[in-house]
């Protein structure tokens, strides 16, 4: 066994040497020095297991990731998808963890739930838990490693091969543009590079996978000279190396695995290709050129380049389709480096009925306007600066810690390079950007796409050929059936110690309920803060109550409109410059407009933060109402809009909230408003909503991070004194009443390959009495992840779902209770009449052992409840929003330990009637709608009969 201890020291540029031909005064500042220290042990076991340890003590929690050196490029033509399949299996069953053993530990010991994620070269699992839990983590793992492979049979498999298709189809075929990878990746690499098939795999290829392909797959790469265990959080070195040796030693090493060669992508020719979309309702161009794998020396300035070129106002690209061509709204870009090699991808979604050759002439004038000017000192100091804050935000909890580690230990080959890399940010020049541009972009061959709306190929690029796509005919009966239940047979692994005892718990984690402060200043503007040094980042939010419920029914968008025109410029910043001022501090600030209230979030360099709030103060009292950034922005929105109109999910959201809040209420109205009422407002709507509605009587920021109380009070003394406060007087909101009896709802989306599924009824506020009761009760049925039966039944036992859950979902007002789903469409009638029978069921059914599993889960879950600066943001959130006590955490701990088998039973009859329900779903009418009357509720109702022209 090898060890390495190392101790990685990431220098902070407090201050930058600023020097930009443009500025007639140059500044020179002092460079400080700030060390912000990681360690990390590394040791290697005889077997070729790779495991690196990192101390956080600042959280009674862990993070466990196990990371195979296996992605789709491991795979085979003909055999693709399988890296992804198995990150699906290994959560299934092992040897000694059993059936489902690994979703089950996991909400017992009250763990974030085991996830995990495939890429084209890595597949991680990964799951923070209570620190009590980290030698039943170690022992999971080390099931899952070397006593998995048997318990896989062929329904097993049967199963699972539904659980991913389903995943394909709605991340993929159900969605806009959701093929546009596909076709880039066949055309920018050859037929025999890895890279040129998804990392999903085909759907014809996971069919015809038999149980003899898996296992050969597992035996080849799932050996420990192939994975890296990474344990990130508070406990014991020694003990967990212990642990480790325990568990891991006896794996057996599989044999050795070849370093693949680097392969960057060589295009002798630039591709256009084209395809009608079925989902699509806007035009879209993306263009990908080849680069360098992930690391290289040349992908520093490549990324910094497309911040350069595409991001924020004084990007030429931003420029040029945005404001003075019109063509777009956003444009995006960026560089993927992968290990073997990267992409150079733009994208820009155009306007309605924009013809794609128009934006591809834009392109090129944005290019030599770039050509032309090139970028300032100040310009990449900027971007600099915001990459500095964005590794902070990677590092803010133990598992991000725990992925980085990994990361650089199987792409790097050595968990310190997390230093080199930051240097390697911070070193890029303006000639290295200058010469990446030269060397991989221009006059560069590349993969151009033209995505359009059926029908609509007259905006397609010229001399763009169609693009050969296979897509999935859903036909009735098709599915191989299997039973999931049946238990598997074989001769069990053989151990040196039993290895089917569970480990006990350590010792039980004290959990600290973070100490939080709380100010009402004179303005009536409440402050609430906890102070936090983990890392030295400020986050925050404001909260100002209105957004939706203070518009007017026939000017719906208002709030939304307003609160993305406050980020536009200031009485004394152009839009440019408040850009570049918020940029430049490594900050990010948001505005938006919800149903309830316009919040402004976001975070900063703790260094910054008062320059941070004199920004902010800025944008509150003093808008610029420049009337053609709100002309860009009507037009933002309504392409948002005529988009939303094509997603299913979107689809299905929306009409929810109209059959269950009613006709004329406001809350049925998408906030975003309609193409008729965005297209209705003028800047003087807006004016009248700022000087009515924007006051800090109503409003409430919450601040955590490397702060004090005493500062964050200081730093809001000007807008305390200069913000004016009014008088805002909200409308009575009626109190939607649930059906009397089921109805079932349909909105037509021909062919769509799933079914969006929501069925509920308006509930509970987060303020009544019995709402965290009710979540409570939930927690078995859909609230629960892996742990639901929603979940264990319809994905788990039928595959007829990637994913399902059911929450409430109130605020100081009545939200509705929701189950969602996307299921294969085919199986449309069943997958709801299962939900059905499990409401039914669920109140009779419920059990003691359902209830200890909620109280593990929920009560050992608090150790990790406060982790990252995120998680406490929505802990004085909830204080602030419904006046929940300081201790309300401890208050809901005594909650769930008194809660009954008999009051679960009381509250499931209470909140859980099948038959008093709204039953909405979003599908392929055609093939779905008439077998929805055998659920009882009589005919569906059809909400939509005159639909957009589909493919045949």
């Amino acid at each position: 066994m090898k060890t390495i201890k190392l101790l990685f020291t990431i220098v902070l540029l407090s201050g930058i040497l600023i020097s930009c031909k443009k500025d007639p005064e140059p500044k020179t500042q002092a460079i400080k020095n700030k060390e912000f220290n990681v360690d990390f042990e590394k040791f290697t076991l005889d077997n070729g297991l790779q495991v690196i340890f990192h101390r956080d003590t600042s959280d009674p929690v862990v993070a466990v990731a196990l990371t195979a050196h296996v992605g789709s490029a491991r795979e085979i033509e003909g055999r693709t998808g399988f890296a992804h399949l198995f990150e699906h299996l290994l959560f299934l069953e092992s040897e000694n963890l059993g059936k489902g053993g690994l979703d089950k530990m996991s909400a017992r010991i009250g763990g974030s739930g085991a996830n995990g994620s495939t890429s084209r070269d890595r597949t991680n699992y990964y799951q923070t838990v209570p620190k009590d839990a980290l030698e039943k983590m170690i022992w999971a793992e080390a099931d899952k490693l070397g006593f998995f492979i048997n318990t896989v049979t062929a329904p097993v498999l049967a199963k699972e091969k539904q659980v991913v298709k389903n995943e394909k189809r709605q991340s993929i075929d159900n969605r806009p543009y959701g093929h546009v990878d596909y076709i880039i990746d066949k055309n920018m690499y050859s037929a025999d590079h890895p890279y040129s098939w998804q990392v999903i795999g085909s759907l014809e290829d996971l069919q015809n996978a038999t149980l003899q392909d898996v296992k050969d797959f597992y035996n080849r790469w799932y050996v420990p000279n192939n994975v890296t265990l990474t344990i990130a959080g508070d406990f014991d070195a020694d003990q967990a190396k212990e642990w480790v040796h325990k568990y891991f030693d006896e794996i057996k090493r599989g044999k050795d695995i070849p370093t693949l060669e680097k392969r960057p992508a060589i295009l002798n020719e630039t591709k256009k290709l084209y395809y009608e979309d079925n989902f699509a309702r806007l035009p879209q161009l993306t263009m990908t050129w080849p680069t360098v794998p992930v690391y290289h020396p040349d992908s520093y300035p490549l990324q910094v380049l497309t911040s350069y070129l595409s991001e924020g106002k004084k990007a030429p690209f931003y420029k040029v389709l945005v404001e003075e061509k019109q063509l777009t709204s956003e444009v995006t870009m960026y560089n993927a480096g992968s290990e073997l090699a990267g992409q150079y991808e733009l994208i820009i979604r155009g306007f309605e009925k924009t013809n794609l050759n128009d934006v591809d002439k834009a392109i090129k004038t944005a290019f030599t306007k770039f050509e032309t000017e090139g970028i300032s000192q100040q310009d990449l100091d900027r971007i600099k600066a915001g990459q500095e804050t964005a590794f902070y935000n990677r590092l803010s909890s133990v598992l991000g810690k725990g992925f980085q580690l990994a990361q650089y230990e199987i792409f790097a080959g050595d968990p310190g390079f997390i230093n080199q890399d930051v240097q390697n940010i911070l070193a890029v020049t303006i000639d290295d950007i200058t010469r990446v541009y030269n060397l991989y972009i221009k006059d560069k061959h590349y993969i151009a796409t033209s995505f359009v709306p059926i029908g609509k190929t007259d905006l397609i690029l010229n001399n763009s050929t169609l693009a050969e796509v296979v897509e999935e005919k859903i036909v009735e009966g098709a599915e191989e059936t299997f039973d999931a239940s049946i238990t598997a047979e074989y001769e069990k692994t053989p151990s040196s110690f039993d290895r089917s005892l569970e480990p006990p718990y350590g010792e039980s984690p004290e959990v600290k309920i973070p100490e939080l402060w709380q100010e009402n200043l004179s303005s009536g503007l409440e402050v609430y803060g906890i102070q936090n040094s983990e890392v030295p980042l400020v986050q925050f939010r404001i909260n100002i109550r209105g957004g939706l419920l203070l518009e007017k029914s026939d000017k719906i968008g208002v709030s939304n409109l307003l609160a993305r025109l406050m980020t536009k410029g200031t009485q004394n910043k152009t839009p440019e410059e408040l850009e570049n001022a918020i940029e430049s501090l490594g900050a990010f600030i948001t505005i938006s407009g919800g149903n309830e209230n316009i919040v402004i979030q976001g975070s900063t360099l703790s260094k910054n933060y008062d320059k941070t709030i004199r920004l902010i103060e800025e944008m509150i009292l003093q808008p610029r109402w420049d009337v053609k950034e709100f002309g860009l922005l009507q037009q933002s929105v309504i392409s948002e809009i005529q988009q939303g109109k094509a997603s299913p999910r979107n689809i299905a959201n929306n009409q929810y909230a109209k059959l269950i809040y009613g006709e004329g209420h406001i809350l049925s109205h998408d906030n975003l408003g309609t193409e008729a009422s965005v297209m209705s407002i003028t800047i003087d709507d807006l004016k009248q909503y700022y000087n009515q509605n924007i006051s800090p009587s109503i409003t409430k920021m919450l601040i955590v991070g490397d702060i004090t109380s005493s500062q964050v009070k200081n730093s809001l003394a000007t807008l305390n004194n200069n913000w004016q406060t009014k008088e805002v007087r909200f409308p009575d909101i009626d109190t939607p009443k649930a059906p009397e009896q089921s109805k079932v709802y349909f909105y037509d989306v021909p062919d769509a390959k799933q079914s969006q599924l929501r069925f509920g009824y308006p509930a509970l506020a987060a303020t009544d009495t019995d709402y965290y009761p009710a979540q409570v009760m939930n927690y078995r049925l859909g609230g629960g992840g892996f742990a639901s039966q929603l979940t264990q039944q319809l994905r788990e036992g039928k595959g007829y779902t990637y994913g399902i859950r059911s929450r409430f979902s109130g605020s100081t007002i009545p939200g509705p209770f929701r189950i969602s789903s996307g299921v294969r469409s085919n199986v449309t009638y069943e997958s709801a009449e299962l939900i059905k029978q499990i409401l039914n069921n669920y109140g009779k059914n419920y059990n003691q052992d359902d209830l200890e599993i909620t109280k593990s889960s929920l009560i050992k879950s608090n150790a990790r409840a406060f982790e990252t600066l995120n998680s406490k943001l929505n802990m004085l959130l909830n204080i602030s929003s419904f006046q929940y006590p300081k201790d309300y955490v401890t208050q809901r701990e005594s909650i769930v330990n008194n809660m009954t088998v008999e009051e679960i039973k009381q509250l499931a009859n209470k909140y859980l009637n099948p038959n008093k329900m709204t039953y909405l779903v979003v599908g392929d009418a055609k093939t779905q709608l008439k077998k929805l009357e055998q659920l009882g509720f009589g005919t569906p109702i059809l909400l939509n009969e005159n639909n957009d022209k589909v493919k045949d």
